[in-house]
């Protein structure tokens, strides 16, 4: 059994930490030749399903959304990210862990999150080169926080 994050059985572990459960709608966004693919095999595993792309109509309960520095502007990404987002939805960036080309500074994520409308909750590192902020909409967050966590 392998010991780092996002390879072997752990995959399996961050799946579970990532909160992704079967029949769930996961979206993809920032999918390229970087990307960790035993990660996205473990999700599509656990959904028994692709995951959807950016050209989907779906209501979505997760985003994946990957982000390189060089991807553009942040908070445009994570606005276009929250668009197909059900209510209680949750938006994983996973950004370059430092040292890797596309590394974002983690105080870019913190001065988007809020400007796009969300919080960021937890921070989880994933494989040898991505970690995953999880971010939540503002409107969300409030309504955990008074027991109303529902769908609506």
């Amino acid at each position: 059994m392998s010991t780092t994050p996002g390879t072997g059985d752990n995959t399996t572990a961050l799946v579970d930490r990532l909160g992704i459960e079967p029949g769930m709608v996961v979206q993809e966004l920032g999918y390229d030749d970087d990307v960790d693919q035993a990660l996205r095999e473990a999700i599509e595993d656990r959904l028994n399903d692709d995951m959807v792309d950016e050209d989907s109509d779906d209501v979505v309960d997760v985003v994946l959304l990957w982000f390189r520095e060089d991807d553009g502007d942040l908070v445009d990404a994570l606005v276009d990210a929250i668009a197909p987002l059900a209510d209680n939805g949750v938006i994983w960036l996973l950004t370059p862990k430092r040292g890797r080309a596309g590394y974002v500074e983690p105080s870019d994520i913190s001065e988007a999150a809020p400007t796009a409308g969300l919080s960021q909750t937890s921070l989880l590192p994933l494989s040898a080169d991505w970690t995953g902020a999880r971010l939540v909409s503002r409107r969300a967050k409030a309504g955990v926080e008074r027991g109303k966590g529902e769908r609506r």
